[in-house]
Order: structure tokens, then sequence, then C-alpha cells
């Protein structure tokens, strides 16, 4: 992975760090942490997630959703709130930084609650905790209408976006403090000592504007999981992942992220360490199902709405404007650079009641996709894309393997055609054509959502083709009838070497 990232890795790194909050006298009730990002070194300024403030809040949550609530100060909070942000040293510092290696053990010190040296560690050490104060709370406008739109009818009672797994004990109160706070952020001014202020001078960062990271463009994600626990082995952890989709500031990722990352960075190769985004839910849940995403919210739009916030506050804050990092490269609401890979278009949305998949366009009015999805022949379901935007045609399961076959198929025959939809060239060779579903151990009911199976579409093209031609069922049906070989390799089980003997 350095090999790829290079210079943006270093960045990412670099630019992540670790904010707590507490209530003065009382450290059993926190701290409160998640992850950040700095902004300037010199003088210190970090952003990061909103969520932990809400405990905080002299008006309570409800004040984030009031109309027109866009920015709050910072005496919005009490008085007894207490911030600290820990980070790595820049690779210029006394004490080597980043370039010098990964974390050490994880240490007995690396989980005090309060300031004071760095852990020992043979790795990167760790600068104490610096004392912050809250500057602003802010939030993007963009982002909320796009949530509204896409997360705020009758379904969003089946979404969850709580960090807590579905089998937490979260109260309704805390679900809705954390639902308020999803798309909030915060702007903190860290105290530095008079020693530190010349050492900790880091690299300049750059954001990119809205619409310059084409879809399925890699991504690097740079966030601290579990917030401020143990930041020896946990602070700055690296996740790779892809643009996976888009809705104005709204941004879909694949990578991988777990609780404490939210309000971590996410950044891209090109222009190296340019921010694209904040992690804004590193988990989320549908209808009791995990789903492997990280929601995000693109830097761009929030930086702009940090600007106009800071410009509205007394002149000492609205100074602070000159150091939010420009943007670079495309200019802001231009087009992406180009409309992504051309398979993506393919990629079609299939709804069969209430279970729901993704399916794969082979020919105007015929849809591959998964059995488990569309379980039952002569079925009706709902194919959906998003090129032309947005449109639904209704179809008919016109072809299912059996329950007991290791192909886990189903052909869809549509009622329309699907207009301007790039159909994918099949290839002559073994490539992976569809995902079928994760590995799960029956014996612990574990499900590894990491490690799937996929079905080469070698296997399936003459049927497809035949089928397309002549409407003739035939070599689908020939899928039941898997060999041997096959079945044994899905079961995950080796062949024997020979039958089993009787001990009778």
């Amino acid at each position: 992975m350095r090999r790829q990232w290079g210079s943006a890795m270093r960045a990412a790194e670099q630019a992540g760090c670790v904010v707590s909050a507490s209530r003065a006298g009382q450290p059993e009730a926190g701290p409160w942490s998640c992850s950040g990002v700095i902004l300037s070194r010199s003088p210190g300024l970090v952003l990061c997630h909103g969520g932990i403030f809400v405990p905080f809040l002299r008006a309570g949550s409800e004040v984030l959703t009031a109309a027109g609530a866009v920015f709050l100060p910072g005496d919005s909070c009490s008085d007894d709130l207490r911030l600290h942000v820990q980070w790595a040293p820049t690779a210029a510092g006394p004490g080597g930084g980043a370039e010098r290696g990964r974390p050490g053990l994880c240490t007995p010190q690396c989980a005090s609650l309060e300031p004071g040296p760095p852990a020992p560690s043979r790795g990167r050490p760790l600068q104490p905790r610096l004392p912050a104060e809250l500057l602003l709370l802010l939030s993007c406008p963009a982002f909320w209408a796009h949530f509204a739109r896409l997360f705020g009818d009758e379904a969003a009672e089946q979404w969850r976006f709580s960090s807590a797994a579905r089998d937490d004990e979260v109260s309704e109160d805390e679900e809705a403090d954390q639902l308020r706070a999803l798309g909030w952020f915060a702007l903190l001014g860290v105290r530095l000592g008079q020693e530190k202020v010349e050492e900790e001078r880091g690299p300049a960062m750059a954001v990119s504007p809205l619409g310059a990271v084409p879809k399925g463009a890699p991504l690097l994600v740079c966030g601290s999981p579990f917030g401020a626990f143990c930041p020896d082995i946990f602070l700055n952890t690296l996740s790779c992942g892809v643009l996976s989709n888009v809705a104005g500031p709204l941004l879909l990722t694949d990578a991988r992220c777990l609780p404490g990352t939210e309000g971590g960075g996410v950044f891209t190769a090109r222009p190296a360490g340019a921010l694209v985004a904040l992690v804004v839910a590193p988990l989320c849940w549908k209808a009791g199902e995990w789903v492997g995403f990280t929601l995000l919210c693109a830097a761009a739009p929030l930086f702009r709405a940090a600007r106009d916030a800071l410009r509205r506050l007394p002149l000492s804050a609205a100074a602070l404007a000159a150091l939010l990092p420009p943007e670079v490269g495309v200019p802001w609401g231009l087009p992406l650079r180009d409309s992504g890979p051309p398979w993506a278009a393919a990629a079609v949305l299939v709804e069969c009641g209430t279970v729901w998949g993704s399916g794969v366009a082979v020919a105007p009015r015929l849809v591959v996709t998964c059995r488990h999805v569309s379980p039952r022949e002569a079925a009706r379901v709902l194919v959906r894309s998003t090129i032309p935007k947005s449109v639904a045609i209704w179809g008919r399961v016109v072809f299912a393997t059996q329950e007991t076959c290791p192909y886990d198929i189903a052909v869809v025959s549509l009622e329309e055609d699907l207009d301007d939809v790039p159909i994918p060239v099949p290839a002559e060779h073994f490539h992976e054509g569809i995902i079928t579903s994760n590995t799960r151990d029956n014996n612990t009911g574990a499900t590894y959502p990491h490690l799937n199976f996929s079905i080469p579409i070698t296997v399936l093209q003459p049927a497809l083709q035949q089928y397309s031609q002549t409407h003739d069922l035939g070599g689908l049906r020939e899928l039941d009838r898997a060999a041997e070989p096959v079945r044994v390799v899905w079961r995950l089980q080796r062949p024997l070497a020979e039958a089993p003997r009787s001990k009778l």
C-alpha cells in the first residue's frame, strides 16, 4: 500500500489526531472521543466530528435540528466541558515522527485520561494530550438536504446510523441524539506551549473540490478506531477503498472503518494527500442487517460553510478563516473528469418484496442477479437503474437455480428496455462476473463480510446467450446439475481421498 500511495499516505497520517471530551472533575462520566483532522499545527486548528459534544449542549440535542441551524458558537456547550487533542509529531520534529516506524506494543499508560508524557514505545512517540477549546459547531446544509431525501421518508425506521451494534443496549434517546449530530462537525483551537510552536509546523493541506474525484476512484481513510482508547496502537489507522457512490456532498465508500473513526480524514492520491471528505458514520444497519459502507461528508462544502460561519463571529474568530485549507484541482461545481468505470452503469438494484440486492444488465431486457434475492420463478421484481436517473422497470423471474445448487443465480426478464444503459461485453476467459455471498461459519454463526464468492461469467455466458436468442431455458437448467467437484469446492470441503470404510 505504501508503494501505491506514497506521499499521500504520509500526509494522511500527519493530519490525523484524536479528540476527547470529558466533564471537569468527573472523569468517570467520560471521556467521549472521536477522530479529527489537523488543519494547522501552529497555531493549532483541528476539525473533528460533532457527536461527542451532544452531552454538553446547553439547549439539548434538539438545537441541532432546529430550523435554520447551520452553526453554533463555542459557548453553546456547558462550562464544564474539557477538551484534549493528541497527535503524532511531524517527521521534522525532535521526536522522530510518523516516518520512524509503526507504533510499538500497547502499554498500560496508553489509556491514561490525564495529560502527561507519552507512553514509552519503540515506534513513533505520541505528544501529550494538548488542551483545546471549542470554537464552532457547524453542519453542511447540502449534506443534510441529501440525507433527508435519501433516508428521511417512511423507510427511515429501517436504517440505523449508530456506532453501536444492533445488539448493544442503546436507548431511543441516545440513538436520536446520535442521528441529530450525524452531519455536525466541530472546529477546535489547540493550545500549544511556546516551546511547541516552532517544532509543530507540519505540511500544508489542500482540499479536493466537490466533483473533482470520480466515482470508483481509490480513497485512503485515516482514523483512530475506538477514539482515545489506546492510541499507541490505534492512532491514525489506515483503510483503503473506493468512492462507491455520490449524492451531492453525501459520499459512500467501501473502506472499512470502525466506531471512533467519526471525523477522520478521507484522502485521494491525486493531488497527493488532498482531503476529500470526513467520516460521518463508520457503520450503519438496514432492517437489522449490517451494511458494509461508510458514510462521508465532502470536505469542500463543509469548509465553505465553516468560512461563512467564522465571518459572522467576532473578529478574533473570523481571522481563523484564513487558516482553513484551500481547494485545489478542478473548480467547485464542474462535472466529474470522467463518468467512472463503464461497468458501473450496468449495475442495477433488484427488489423482490422486502428483499433487495444487486444485479447486472446483460441485455436491454435481461438482468442477472442472485437466487437468494429473487428465489421463485415467475415472481415479479422491480429493477432500478441510475442511468437514466432513477428509472424503475418491472420484470419477471424466468429462471432461478435450485436451493441446493452451488450456483446462486436468477435471471430476470424486463417488461421494457433499459435505455441508455451500456451493456458489458462478456469476457472470453475467466474473470470475476457476479458476487453471490459472504463466507459464513455454520458452527459459530459468524459471517466474514470481506471474503466473498463470485461466479465466472464464462460459466453463465453460453446459457445466457442461448436464452437471449431462443428463450430456451435448457442451458440455464444445466446449472442445477453441477458436477460434484464444483459442489465440493463451494462447500469449502476437500474431496475424500477414498470411500470411507465401515467399522462393522
